[in-house]
């Protein structure tokens, strides 16, 4: 199984879309200055966590991603 065989896994052009939204980043950090790359490396590392956490439902025969899967 690949990263595009979950349902859940909308791409564009073989990529996710974007899953970060940038002013609630920026006001989660307390605003403080945020490069323009760290939002790209924080949306590949959500798409990973997600894909990891829909593997192990199926895994599981579940189609219910839950706290437990992350």
């Amino acid at each position: 199984m690949n990263e595009n065989d979950y349902k859940g896994a909308q791409s564009i052009d073989g990529r996710m879309a974007d899953l970060i939204v940038k002013a609630a980043v920026k006001e989660a950090l307390n605003n403080m200055n945020v490069a323009s790359d760290f939002y790209d490396s924080l949306d590949d590392e959500v798409a990973e966590l997600l894909q990891d956490a829909a593997r192990r439902a199926s895994d599981n025969d579940r189609k219910t991603v839950q706290p437990r899967d992350l």
